[in-house]
């Protein structure tokens, strides 16, 4: 299953992933959260933003998508 994750017309996330049950889906929200933290972390250009990043919840990014 292509994945995809937008908001505001920006693709925040997008993969192709195996879901074959409940549990496959429960990983692939997982794996999708993860990653959308990670991309957050490597945005992060100084000490105060990481520290922004860490407060901020994922639930924050996806608010809209």
């Amino acid at each position: 299953m292509k994945l995809r994750v937008t908001k505001a017309d920006a693709i925040l996330y997008e993969a192709v992933h195996d879901i074959q049950d409940a549990e496959s889906f429960g990983a692939t929200c997982g794996e999708v959260w993860e990653q959308l933290r990670a991309q957050r972390l490597e945005k992060a250009t100084s000490i105060g933003a990481l520290y922004d990043v860490l407060n901020d919840n994922v639930l924050d990014q996806l608010q809209g998508a």
